[in-house]
């Protein structure tokens, strides 16, 4: 019998399993008609593992870990060992959506950054999810300069060390230079001395915040 072009049409449920931190801003409970603009941050490959702990070594974790009033609902999971962003990223999406749910969020202030391995994880969370994120900042990495044309609609500020050994530069340039041609709102920032960890004086810096919360969907 010779073969046959089959196709299968079927309804299926895949579970995921993704631990994460949440930081709700202090005040939170005291107006129940407030909306709270939400950040969701993907770490680098070095904080993976089954101890959601290390999440807090760098990044937003790290600045709400020191600032109970940082004023945005963080969102920060952790990837598990041997794994990638790319291979949990409907896990990541689910954990947004659970947290969009139980709380005061604004959906019009959905805000995405990550570093190094996150940075990758930005750039493809922002074009696979283009009308779900305000705004993007990615910090050291990269992504597929292809997907510009979605990547178009969303605001992106993007940075990285000249110096970096780890990623080089031109991983970011060539995806800023591929959104500007398509005709993006992004920008690049270089921190001239810096090698990889160019997420320290990036996370420090209260204007990415204020930037961020310009935007609204």
């Amino acid at each position: 019998m010779s073969q046959q072009a089959c196709r299968l049409e079927k309804e299926i449920t895949k579970k995921v399993v993704l631990d994460y931190l949440l930081h709700v801003p202090e005040g939170y409970d005291q107006n129940s008609d407030h909306k709270w603009p939400v950040i969701l941050f993907l770490h680098g490959s070095g904080e993976r593992g089954s101890d959601v702990g290390l999440v807090k070594v760098h990044g937003v974790p790290h600045i709400v870990d020191h600032d109970p009033a940082f004023p945005f609902i963080a969102i920060s999971p952790q990837c598990p060992e041997d794994s990638d962003w790319h291979a949990e990223k409907e896990a990541v999406m689910a954990v947004l959506d659970e947290v969009m749910e139980a709380y005061h969020t604004d959906p019009a202030r959905v805000y995405l950054t990550g570093l190094s391995m996150g940075g990758y994880g930005t750039w493809l969370l922002a074009a696979e999810h283009p009308s779900r994120f305000a705004a993007a900042v990615p910090v050291c990495g990269g992504g597929n300069p292809k997907k510009a044309d979605t990547l178009k609609e969303t605001p992106i500020w993007a940075f990285h060390g000249a110096k970096d050994d780890i990623v080089p530069l031109s991983q970011s340039e060539v995806m800023v230079e591929a959104v500007q041609a398509a005709g993006g709102d992004v920008k690049l920032t270089v921190y001239p001395e810096a090698n990889h960890n160019s997420w320290s004086e990036t996370y420090d810096n209260q204007e990415v915040y204020n930037w961020l919360l310009k935007h609204t969907l």
